[in-house]
C-alpha cells in the first residue's frame, strides 16, 4: 500500500501516515479511483491540534479490522481543513443536513462525483448512547451504496442542487444604526451575567460578536465584563500568557487546550482595544501576555507564526491532555511543551501582524512591531508566487499547492495597512493594495456598482478546482463563528484602505461585500459578529488621525557647532518629549492612526495615499492633524487637543 500522506506540507496529514488506511490527499486523483472501483469515498476533514481528531485516529483508524474495511469499500480522503478552507466549509454546509452536531474530526461520505449523502462528526469505537460504533457506520453507508443506489444517487444530488441556490439573504441595504441597537440588546439578554460570555456550556470566546459590542457605547460595558472575566478564569493559561480554544463548562472551566493562532491574535486586539478604552491595569496585562505567547511560543525562527499548539503532550512519559499546563513555570521547563502545528497559514499570520502592530503602537512596544515585521517580510519574501498571487500555506520553504482564499487576501491585507499605519512603512501599505485589488474585478475603475453585489470580491485563482468540478464551491462562504469570513475579512481591508486613499471604489466594494451578508447576520449575531462590527464602521462616523513628527536630529560632528551643543540638546529634549505626548494622545484613540516622520508622510502621499497629502510638522514640532470622513481640523501641536 502506497503511503500518499508521509511528505504531505500540513502536519495533520503527516500524523496519519502511519495509519493502515489507505489514505489519499485531497485531489481528483481520488475521485477518479473511486469511479474506476465505482465505491464511495470517505472525505476525513480535521487539523493537527484537534483532541477528538487525535482520539479517532488512535480507536478506528489505527484498528487494521476497521483500516481493512475501509480500505476494500472506500476511497478514503485524509483533508485540512486548516489548509483547504474551502473544502471543509463546502462539506461542513452538507453535513448540516444529515446532523445538528458539527464539528471535527468531521466525517462525510460521498458519491464518486463528490456529492455528500452521509455525514457525522465522532464516532467511538463501540456502541455508546446517542453514538453508532463506528464500524456500524461504515457498515451501513456501505449497505445503502449497494442495495438503494438510485436513492442515494438521487438525495446528494438534490443536496448539491439545494446548497448551489442557497445564498446569504440580501435585500439591497445595510441595517442602520437602530437595528444594529437591537441586535446588541439580543446579544445582552444571551449573556451569562455570573460569568460572563453567552449561553452556558460549551462556551467559546466569540471575539468577533465582542470586537462588535467594544466598537458601540451600548455594549461596550457588556464586551469589557467578558474579557475581564476570561482574562482570570481557566480559559487563559497564567504562565505563558495563551488562551486555550474553548471550555466545556460554564464558567469557563475544563479547557479543550488547543491553543489557536486565530484565537489568540483576535483576543491580542480585543485586550489592546479593553486597554485603549479603560487604562484598567487588567486588560494590559492580559495584553502583553498574549505579545509574549506569540512571540515565544508560536512565533517560528523563519518568523512566521505556527498555526496552533497542540492539546496533548507527554507528561512523565504519559500521553495526556492538558497535563503541561497543570503544572507550574518551573515543572514546565522539566517537560517537552505540547507540539507546533508548523504550517504558517497566510491568513492567520494577517491576523496576528494585524492584532501585534496595533498593540505595539497603543503600548509603544518596539518588541510587538518587531514580531510583526518579522511575519510579514517572510510572507511577502515566501507566500507570494511570481505572478503576485498568494500562497495559503507552508512549512518551512516548501508551498501547499492548495489555493489562496479570501480569508488569505483579506487578512493579510489588513494586518499590512495596521503595520503600515504603526510603523510608518508605506511598503506595506502598498502590498496590501496590492492584494485588494487583485481580488476586484473593478480595480481599475472608478467606482464599482454597489446595486450589484456580485462586483464585489472574487478570489483571484478562483475556487477550489475540485469543489468548482462537483459544483460543490460556494459563492460565498458566511460562516464566521470563531473569525472573520473570507468577505468580511477583504471587506474591511478595503474599507481600511479607502480611509487611506480616499478612493471610492474600496469603499463601494466593502458596502457591496456587507450587503451579500447583512441578512445571514441579522439572524444569528453571534455567529456574523465580524460582519456586522464591519457594518457598524460603514454606517458610523469615521475618525482619522495623521501624527507627523520630526525626523531625529543627527549628532553634531562639526567642531563649531561645539558652542550651542548644549542648547540644541535641550532643545531636541524638548521637541521629543513634545512628541511623546502627542503620540501617547494619539495611541488611545479608536480610529484609525497614523504616526509618520515628515518623510515616511511624503513616502504615503506620492505613492496615492491621499490622507498624508500635506501632512508636515508645524514649527519642526510634532503634529497632529484629526480629520472625520477626510474632514480635517486646523493641525495642532497642542497634545491636550487629543485627550
Amino acid at each position: 500500500m502506497p503511503n500518499r500522506l508521509a511528505d504531505a506540507i500540513s502536519p495533520y496529514l503527516r500524523s496519519h501516515a502511519a495509519n493502515p488506511v489507505d489514505w489519499q490527499p485531497w485531489g481528483e486523483d481520488a475521485f477518479a479511483e473511486a469511479r474506476r472501483r465505482d465505491v464511495p469515498v470517505l472525505v476525513s476533514i480535521g487539523y493537527a491540534t484537534c483532541h477528538w481528531c487525535h482520539v479517532m485516529a488512535r480507536e478506528s483508524f489505527s484498528d487494521l479490522g476497521i483500516a481493512a474495511y475501509l480500505n476494500e469499500h472506500f476511497v478514503s480522503i485524509k483533508v485540512d481543513r486548516e489548509e483547504h478552507p474551502d473544502v471543509d466549509a463546502s462539506y461542513l454546509a452538507a453535513a448540516g443536513a444529515f446532523t445538528q452536531n458539527l464539528g471535527w474530526p468531521l466525517n462525510v461520505f460521498v458519491t464518486p462525483a463528490g456529492r455528500p449523502f452521509h455525514a457525522g462528526t465522532y464516532s467511538p469505537p463501540t456502541p455508546m448512547p446517542g453514538h453508532p460504533a463506528f464500524r456500524e457506520v461504515l457498515a451501513a453507508v456501505t449497505d445503502a451504496w449497494t442495495t438503494r443506489r438510485d436513492a442515494v444517487e438521487n438525495s446528494a444530488a438534490g443536496l448539491v442542487e439545494a446548497l448551489a441556490q442557497t445564498a446569504p439573504a440580501a435585500d439591497g441595504r445595510l441595517p442602520d444604526q437602530t437595528q444594529l441597537a437591537e441586535i446588541v440588546d439580543r446579544l445582552a439578554t444571551a449573556e451569562d451575567p455570573v460569568y460572563g460570555g453567552f449561553g452556558g456550556a460549551p462556551k467559546f470566546p466569540a471575539s468577533p460578536t465582542l470586537g462588535l459590542l467594544l466598537d458601540r457605547a451600548d455594549g461596550r460595558d457588556l464586551a469589557l465584563r467578558t474579557l475581564k472575566r476570561m482574562g482570570a478564569s481557566p480559559l487563559r493559561d497564567p504562565v505563558e500568557g495563551g488562551f486555550f480554544r474553548y471550555a466545556v463548562n460554564r464558567d469557563w472551566s475544563d479547557p479543550h487546550y488547543e491553543r489557536m493562532l486565530y484565537d489568540n491574535a483576535q483576543l491580542l486586539d480585543l485586550y489592546t482595544r479593553a486597554w485603549m478604552l479603560t487604562g484598567e491595569r487588567w486588560a494590559r496585562l492580559v495584553a502583553e501576555g498574549l505579545v509574549r505567547f506569540l512571540g515565544e511560543v508560536l512565533q517560528l525562527p523563519d518568523g512566521g507564526f505556527a498555526s496552533a499548539q497542540d492539546s496533548e503532550s507527554t507528561v512523565d512519559g504519559v500521553r495526556v491532555e492538558g497535563g503541561y499546563y497543570a503544572l507550574d513555570e518551573d515543572a514546565r521547563r522539566d517537560q517537552a511543551p505540547p507540539a507546533l502545528d508548523a504550517k504558517v497559514l497566510t491568513g492567520w499570520n494577517g491576523l496576528a501582524i494585524g492584532a501585534l502592530a496595533g498593540a505595539g503602537l497603543a503600548f509603544a512596544d518596539d518588541t510587538a512591531l518587531a514580531l510583526a515585521r518579522r511575519a510579514a517580510d517572510r510572507l511577502l519574501t515566501l507566500h507570494r508566487r511570481g505572478d503576485g498571487a498568494l500562497v495559503r500555506a507552508s512549512i518551512g520553504a516548501r508551498l501547499s499547492p492548495a489555493v489562496a482564499t479570501l480569508e488569505d487576501y483579506g487578512m493579510f491585507a489588513g494586518g499590512l495597512l495596521e503595520l503600515a499605519t504603526a510603523t510608518g512603512e508605506v511598503r506595506y501599505a502598498e502590498a496590501a493594495r496590492d492584494l485588494i485589488d487583485r481580488t476586484l474585478p473593478n480595480a481599475d475603475v472608478a467606482s464599482v456598482d454597489t446595486a450589484s453585489p456580485d462586483v464585489a470580491f472574487v478570489p483571484p485563482e478562483g475556487a477550489d478546482p475540485v469543489l468548482t468540478g462537483q459544483g460543490l464551491a460556494l459563492s460565498t462562504d458566511p460562516s464566521e463563528g470563531a473569525y472573520p469570513s473570507g468577505l468580511s475579512a477583504i471587506a474591511a481591508a478595503a474599507w481600511r484602505l479607502y480611509l487611506l486613499t480616499g478612493a471610492a471604489r474600496y469603499r463601494e466594494a466593502a458596502t457591496a461585500g456587507m450587503v451579500r451578508l447583512v441578512g445571514a447576520g441579522n439572524t444569528n449575531p453571534l455567529a456574523f459578529g465580524a460582519a456586522l462590527r464591519l457594518v457598524n464602521t460603514l454606517t458610523s462616523p469615521v475618525e482619522q488621525l495623521v501624527v507627523v513628527i520630526p525626523a531625529p536630529d543627527l549628532p553634531a560632528v562639526d567642531s563649531a557647532a561645539s558652542d550651542s551643543a548644549a542648547s540644541d540638546s535641550a532643545a531636541s529634549d524638548s521637541v521629543a518629549s513634545d512628541s511623546a505626548a502627542l503620540v501617547d494622545a494619539a495611541r488611545r484613540r479608536l480610529g484609525l492612526v497614523a504616526v509618520v516622520t515628515e518623510e515616511q508622510g511624503a513616502a504615503f502621499a506620492a505613492a496615492g495615499f491621499e490622507l498624508f497629502a500635506e501632512r508636515s510638522t508645524r514649527d519642526g514640532l510634532p503634529t497632529a492633524y484629526l480629520c472625520h470622513d477626510f474632514v480635517c481640523r486646523l493641525p495642532t501641536t497642542d497634545p491636550a487637543a487629543l485627550a
